[in-house]
């Protein structure tokens, strides 16, 4: 199979390789002012033509297909630069669930930028088993009114609107008694409580106390019951390693430790150049099949538990190589262990592979 560039794609690389080269060293790649500055550094990657790539161009994309992304997350991590800002699942979610009115009055506004999007699926005692989510969203009038608790919601304090799930029939089935809502975060009966990292950053994630919030019921995103379908929609695009972007920037790590390493090459850095290399023919396959129309379902569970692999042999590398005395490579390592946590627990995509994949005991 050729992976090389076309000449399209390679005009493409060229053009971003030369803007990022004027833009080199002026925007942080990780930590906190990353997170101050990643609207900014959004809306002028947007500007340049260098965002919304594969999405819509009646929302604001350019309808490219999906390798000129992978050739912007291989530029973006050579170059050093931050990554793309990851809202390709909230567009997936809203792209295909919302109706054309919610599509044309919100999507535009998260593809460039303008508008600021956090997503509150997580609860303290509803992560992985999303289904049994507690927070409640009840008509009166012509609002939903919204009580509950969402936790892990990255970018909650600064953003302009939620992707949220609630339960609006409590007694359906777990499954379909949940509805999806674009709600406002600039409101009353909202509470944000940040959350500090184990490796320092205290502006990625927080939780979020609904307490009579409300929401227009025009902005019911489907029917009532039908915010399970949106989330699976969700996190299946979470769950790809594609385009994603982490690949590229795994494998830079690697070369980095192994400039690092003077005598002989220790076994975990041996061993996550294997793995990194794995992922990169993975995913260089997926896209092959992204190409051909081909569409994933339960498979991103397999990606999952590929990409978590790879990060966390990456995470022990790094710590093998630099110890703890180099903060950026520990903190590599650091937040590695959440890898296996978010977007599903490993034993949960494990699940799913045996009874989706393997249908064990159907």
């Amino acid at each position: 199979m050729d992976f090389r560039d076309s000449p399209e794609e390679a005009g493409f690389r060229a053009r971003l390789r030369a803007w990022l080269e004027e833009r080199a060293g002026t925007f942080p790649a990780s930590g906190d002012e990353y997170w101050e500055r990643q609207p900014e550094w959004h809306r002028e990657l947007y500007a340049a033509g260098f965002f919304g790539l594969c999405w819509p161009r009646g929302y604001g994309g350019h309808e490219l297909p999906p390798v000129y992304d992978v050739v912007l997350d291989e530029e973006l991590a050579r170059a050093g630069a931050p990554p793309r800002p990851s809202l390709g699942y909230l567009v997936q979610g809203l792209g295909r669930h919302g109706s054309e009115e919610l599509r044309r009055r919100f999507l535009p506004g998260m593809i460039n930028g303008t508008e600021r999007w956090c997503q509150g699926f997580s609860e303290p005692g509803a992560g992985s088993d999303l289904a049994s989510l507690t927070t409640t969203a009840t008509l009166e009038g012509d609002d939903y009114v919204v009580r509950g608790h969402k936790i892990w919601t990255s970018y909650s304090d600064v953003a302009d609107w939620c992707l949220l799930l609630a339960r609006t029939d409590p007694d359906a089935p777990r499954h379909r008694g949940i509805s999806a809502f674009v709600i406002s975060m600039r409101q009353p009966g909202i509470e944000q409580r940040p959350l500090r990292m184990i490796n320092g950053v205290t502006r990625e994630f927080g939780q979020v106390l609904f307490d009579e919030a409300r929401v227009p019921a025009d902005q019911l995103v489907g029917s009532p019951g039908e915010g399970w379908a949106l989330a699976m929609t969700v996190v299946g695009h979470e769950r790809e390693p594609s385009t994603l972007g982490f690949v590229a920037r795994y494998g830079k790590l690697v070369r980095e430790l192994h400039s690092r390493v003077r005598h002989q090459v220790p076994e975990e850095l041996a061993w996550a150049a294997v793995q990194t290399e794995m992922l990169r023919l993975h995913v260089r396959r997926r896209l092959a099949e992204q190409l051909d129309g081909v569409v994933h379902g339960p498979d991103g569970s397999l990606d999952k538990l590929l990409m978590t692999w790879v990060e966390q042999s990456v995470g022990h590398a790094a710590l093998a190589v630099a110890g703890t005395g180099d903060t950026e490579l520990f903190n590599a390592y650091l937040y590695s262990r959440a890898q296996s946590v978010m977007g599903g627990t490993s034993q949960i995509q494990k699940n799913i592979i045996a009874s989706r994949i393997l249908e064990l005991g159907a």
